[in-house]
């Protein structure tokens, strides 16, 4: 597979994960978007908000483009409002609250989460095969560029993960089958 058509097929996998994700948030609205249950780590607006902070920081180091401020501000983890996120608020390390004046509603959280997934999609189709090949550092660790897009995948299914846990925990309906 050449560079661009391995770009393409990572792209179109990566946005492939966008329906396998939103499909958990039936049942979801603005009244339970940051209803937590016991022993489960996450709500689900902090999920996509958090999933998209991931994804458009994989997508700054290529597109060249900050977080997007209609997204996103920088606070103290309290600064987040009805259009959006705090990014301390949904980073890794994190501890997500019960208190909705603190995140997007969840139509919002959904569209940065979208819009997060289309412009990771467009940074990796437009890699070249050295791109994909680079080392880049994330976390704790390096990866290629190819590889992290792997990850960032299975971070999005993971996440997909909590949201059938939490779905199932509050009774709602499964989604799946």
């Amino acid at each position: 597979m050449s560079g661009c058509e391995r770009a393409a097929a990572l792209a179109d996998a990566m946005r492939a994960t966008k329906p396998f994700v939103t499909r958990f948030l039936a049942g979801f609205d603005d009244s339970n978007r940051t209803k937590q249950m016991p022993t489960l780590p996450n709500h689900a607006v902090w999920c996509m908000g958090h999933l998209a902070l991931t994804m458009n920081r994989f997508a700054m180091r290529f597109d060249g483009k900050p977080l997007p401020e209609s997204d996103y501000v920088t606070g103290d983890g309290g600064a987040g409002n009805a259009n959006q996120f705090d990014t301390e608020s949904v980073c890794v390390g994190s501890k997500p609250v019960d208190d909705p004046s603190k995140y997007p509603t969840l139509e919002r959280g959904r569209r940065v989460f979208e819009d997060a997934i289309d412009r990771i999609g467009d940074a990796l189709e437009s890699m070249s095969e050295a791109q994909l090949g680079e080392e880049q550092p994330w976390g704790k660790g390096q990866f290629k560029v190819s590889d992290l897009a792997a990850r960032i995948m299975f971070h999005n299914g993971m996440h997909a993960g909590q949201l059938a846990d939490l779905r199932r925990a509050m009774g709602l309906p499964g989604v799946i089958g």
